[in-house]
């Protein structure tokens, strides 16, 4: 298992731990992870924190030039949202867990030149599985259904 997408998997099983929706990510600079979130939608009552906008949220200010020479690891699809925050700050690459239990806006994201690599996780599939099964409103909401 590639350490970074662990470390993506490791921040969703924490959102899942506190009562939250189970997807986590990381944003990689040069071999180290600047930024690490996971979907913090019920736990801060938020419209905006899924994993993604966490880890960007947690990365901070950072120069252009470091986002557009960084690879962003996500357990699930990266939404519309996410989409355009990863189009806005340039990254280049994103690795995704999985795309079965939802499918973002890949062809959005390649079509704009982002490299997308999709992994087809058990572990990442287990976990939006079994969230989805236990939570069903809780998951229409956090895509807006």
């Amino acid at each position: 298992m590639d350490p970074f997408m662990q470390a993506a998997i490791d921040e969703a099983r924490a959102g899942l731990a506190e009562g939250g929706i189970p997807i986590g990510s990381v944003i990689v600079h040069q071999g180290r992870i600047i930024g690490r979130g996971h979907n913090r939608r019920v736990q801060q009552g938020s419209a905006i924190l899924h994993g993604e906008m966490d880890a960007f949220e947690n990365a901070g200010r950072q120069k252009a030039s470091v986002y557009r020479a960084a690879t962003l690891y996500t357990t699930l699809s990266p939404c519309a949202m996410c989409s355009g925050a990863i189009l806005l700050y340039g990254i280049p690459r994103v690795i995704v867990g999985e795309n079965r239990t939802f499918m973002g806006e890949e062809d959005l994201l390649r079509s704009r030149g982002v490299a997308v690599e999709v992994l087809q996780d058990a572990t990442c599939i287990d976990l939006m599985r079994g969230f989805i099964a236990a939570k069903p409103e809780l998951w229409n909401e956090d895509i807006g259904v």
